[in-house]
């Protein structure tokens, strides 16, 4: 029987490990679009959006209602890798709809489980198996999953802590500034050369635009050197588009307006199923496919479901009215949070970040826990991320404009209620 306090039921039998609800402390019982309602009825704006797996809001119903027919038909929920007819119609389509038009028609799609750290799992043995090498490169700031080889390639001390044992083979650099940085550069071609045991690095694991790690953008010209300085060395180019990817910067890879980059291998996972069920996928350039059957496996890779609503999901990508609505709403958000900036005393804050995943930069964490949490106690759920140094803001691609602008205008009340405008900001 569940106790009258719904939250005793959290306190009591759930691990101390969960974290989200610590800072949103409210049981919330319905979804739609960019809101969600608690057992009391109290309406949030949600700006989580499941970190960002909920790029088109809680349940969109041209989704859902496919997902409804499909279990009504009695389609096979599990497969394993077996095929099915789900999966043939979201290869088919993710071919014709994404990769093709964006230069990638020469890339396999692997699917290694349903999270996205088995995304990068698998990338970091693949690299490795068609290297031949062990050693991989990663940047300071990156979130790359808590599996112990995604972890080893996240700097994050308190995950990395957690660990329980030596994270090895992967050297983790300090990260562009954004404006192309020589420094970083030279460090990479230092670490891309052979080291004493003779083996230069088997892949470079990069975001372009790094979520958890505080909305750091890669430029153009770095990224660009990036891909130079791996071909010297041999070593293939990881892009982790777990959270950036589907749409949320913009297009619907993050990584599309540096045709210079050409990612070997891409992980994908949260949005990618349109609606937050579980799915990864690993887009393997054809040429570095070198797996033998069942060498790399997983229970649940055939999540017919998932593969349904993906399907469903790509549709948004071939209608304008999506595409513009997505155009207008990124334009919006930069025009808000660029409004909230100028109300402010220079070096208070600056916009971080690129597209619908943007945010504030903040100087220290403590104004941004003050921020989050007013936020929240006025109807508006929004996470922080670069050691809490930044206010995270990452609205579903489908929220109106004009209610986007509405909830712009609280979140600058509160900004400008909370914050003390004496600190400069210092990056």
């Amino acid at each position: 029987m569940i106790e009258h306090d719904l939250t005793t039921v959290f306190t009591r039998h759930e691990s101390n490990v969960r974290s989200y609800c610590r800072g949103f402390p409210a049981v919330f019982a319905r979804a739609a679009g960019h809101h969600l309602w608690d057992v009391e009825g109290q309406r949030y704006t949600d700006l989580l959006c499941g970190a960002g797996a909920l790029n088109y809001g809680h349940n969109p119903p041209q989704i859902v209602a496919r997902v409804v027919d499909y279990l009504a038909g009695g389609g096979p929920v599990h497969s394993l890798d077996l095929y099915t007819t789900a999966k043939a119609e979201f290869l088919s389509r993710f071919a014709e709809s994404v990769l093709e038009p964006r230069g990638l028609g020469d890339h396999v799609v692997q699917f290694p489980g349903p999270a996205g750290t088995l995304a990068v799992e698998a990338a970091l043995k693949l690299a490795r198996k068609v290297t031949g090498r062990s050693q991989v490169i990663a940047f300071r700031g990156g979130f790359h999953g808590v599996s112990l080889g995604s972890l080893a390639a996240t700097s994050s001390p308190l995950l990395r802590s957690a660990a329980g044992t030596e994270l090895r083979d992967v050297t983790i650099l300090p990260r562009d500034d954004g404006q192309g940085g020589q420094a970083t550069l030279d460090a990479l071609e230092r670490a891309l050369r052979p080291g004493s045991r003779g083996e230069a690095p088997a892949a470079v694991l990069l975001e372009t635009v790094q979520g958890e790690g505080g909305l750091n953008v890669a430029s153009r010209p770095w990224l660009a050197r990036v891909r130079q300085l791996a071909d010297s060395a041999g070593a293939l180019v990881i892009v982790d588009d777990i959270q950036a990817g589907c749409g949320r910067t913009g297009s619907f890879f993050s990584f599309e307006d540096v045709p210079e980059l050409r990612p070997d291998l891409v992980c994908l996972s949260k949005s990618l199923s349109g609606m937050g069920l579980p799915m990864a996928a690993l887009l393997i350039n054809r040429d570095r496919d070198l797996w033998e059957p069942g060498e790399h496996n997983g229970t649940f890779r055939g999540h017919n479901l998932a593969f349904v609503a993906a399907t469903a999901a790509l549709e948004y990508w071939s209608d304008p009215r999506f595409v513009g609505q997505a155009a207008a709403l990124t334009a919006a958000i930069r025009a808000s949070l660029e409004d909230i900036v100028a109300r402010l005393p220079e070096g208070i804050v600056e916009v971080a970040g690129r597209g619908a995943m943007s945010g504030l930069r903040f100087t220290s964490p403590e104004p941004v826990e003050r921020v989050r949490s007013a936020l929240f106690h006025a109807g508006i759920i929004a996470e922080t991320a670069g050691e809490g140094r930044v206010l995270k803001l990452l609205p579903p691609l489908t929220m109106p404009v004009v209610e986007w602008e509405a909830v712009a205008d609280t979140i600058g009340d509160v900004v400008l209620g909370t914050v003390d405008t004496a600190p400069r900001y210092a990056a």
